[in-house]
């Protein structure tokens, strides 16, 4: 089988039978194996973690990272954060949305409607760069289905999947957890570099470290510790890469089910039909 050469931002990953891929590169640590309740193929996610992941973001990640692709009406769809209808249209009207044009051609700023993606904090990629000594803050919205922590072979890989889901939550975990000095005789990063070792295109990274302890305020009394608050964030961005789930892994469990019924019957039906023929 001839191997399948695709090379993704900061690593490149063999995809092939005799192929191993590394999921990080050369520089990079392994993601922390950190366990979540979604994990595994009856994982379901923490209503409470979700609703404070998204408080994190709001407060702290929304300054520099947009999510496009997730509206604030999904905040309480079956699956997600659940929040009321009510929260959701006083969630959407806290942000002011650049609409228009009006009948006079110009654009203008009204409350957020619970049918509006996520404003961006930057108006466009070039504001953003400008912001950033040149790097570009990536969207949040599939930043765990974009990324992962795994290494190792194939076959490791795919069983490693299968109950502990891409990686990628634990991979945004470490990259929030990960900041450290320098070891002794690395050599200077480049300036406004902050060191990660868990960056997959690191181990410098732009941005700073974003979480300090106590940060938010979390209305369930959790302590908002650094580790919480990474767990917390970690854990929504993953249910904003696949929000529907929890419902795909019912209707997978149920598909099981109906094929497990269709294999006996037609066991049973090939048993009465070929049971008087002689062999």
């Amino acid at each position: 089988m001839n191997l399948i050469t695709k090379t993704l931002t900061g690593l490149t990953v063999l995809v092939g039978l005799a192929a191993v891929p590394t999921l990080a590169s050369a520089e990079a640590l392994p993601a922390k194996d950190i366990s979540f309740s979604f994990e595994g193929p009856f994982g379901v996610f923490d209503r409470g973690q979700l609703q404070r992941g998204y408080q994190v973001y709001k407060e702290i990640c929304s300054a520099c990272h947009s999510m496009r692709f997730v509206r604030f009406r999904n905040l309480s769809e079956p699956g997600g954060p659940e929040f009321t209808p009510a929260e959701v249209k006083a969630i959407a009207a806290s942000f002011q949305i650049t609409d228009g044009p009006n009948k006079q051609g110009d654009m203008y700023q009204r409350p957020g409607l619970p049918s509006d993606a996520f404003p961006s904090p930057f108006p466009n990629e070039e504001a953003a760069r400008a912001a950033f000594g040149g790097a570009l803050p990536p969207d949040l919205s599939l930043i765990t289905k974009a990324r992962s922590g795994w290494e190792g072979t194939l076959a490791t890989l795919y069983t490693t999947k299968i109950f502990k889901g891409s990686g990628g939550p634990q991979y945004v975990y470490s990259v929030l957890t990960g900041f450290q000095e320098p070891p002794a005789g690395t050599p200077p990063g480049p300036e406004g570099k902050q060191y990660d070792p868990y960056f997959a295109a690191g181990p410098w990274i732009s941005m700073p470290p974003p979480l300090s302890d106590g940060q938010v305020t979390y209305g369930d009394g959790t302590k908002a510790t650094v580790d919480q608050m990474a767990r917390d964030v970690s854990a929504f961005l993953a249910w904003a890469a696949e929000p529907k789930m929890e419902a795909r892994k019912r209707m997978g469990f149920e598909v099981l089910i109906y094929l497990a019924v269709l294999t006996v019957l037609l066991y049973l039906t090939k048993k009465a039909i070929w049971a008087k023929v002689e062999h």
